[in-house]
Parts: structure tokens; sequence; C-alpha cells
């Protein structure tokens, strides 16, 4: 994996759990900053998609709402699994 070295400033109080957990961990406190903000990442992006998904439900709610209430709708079913599709 290509590294780069990089300088942050972070108050010492901070710095020093830090090191406390790192050592904990038996891990140095560059292998400990990175897995921290590799599962900041990944929880962030899980946090997205919950957001898209949760966005899409609410869309497809409201439309699976309409066709039950107006039936036989051609043009609704049409939209309807128009938009299935480019959900996926």
């Amino acid at each position: 994996m290509d590294t780069k070295r990089v300088q942050i400033r972070i108050p010492a109080a901070l710095l020093a759990k830090i090191d406390s957990l790192a050592h904990e961990e038996k891990i140095n406190r560059s292998q400990f900053i990175q897995n921290v903000v590799q599962l900041y990442i990944m929880e962030k992006e899980a946090q997205s998609l919950q957001d898209k998904l949760r966005v899409g439900y609410q869309i497809m709610a409201e439309l699976n709402l309409t066709l039950a209430e107006e039936g036989n709708d051609a043009e609704l079913l049409e939209s309807y699994e128009r938009q299935l599709a480019e959900a996926e």
C-alpha cells in the first residue's frame, strides 16, 4: 500500500488517549489512527447509503399508495416500473 506522511495538530490530552489505546491494542500510533479514520469513513459511507435507501423507500411508498388507491392505471404502473428499474 502506498502511504504518505502527514502532519497534524491535536490536543495533548487526545494524543495521550490515542497512545494509551494504541498500546492496549499492541499497535503503533500511526496504525491506530489509520484504523480509526478507516472506521469513521466506513460509518459515514454506510450512513449515506442508509439515507439514500430511506429516500428511495419513501418515494416508492408514495407510488405504492397511489397505485393501491387508483387501481389499474397503466401510465402510473409504467412510471412505477421505470422508477424501480432506475433504482437498481
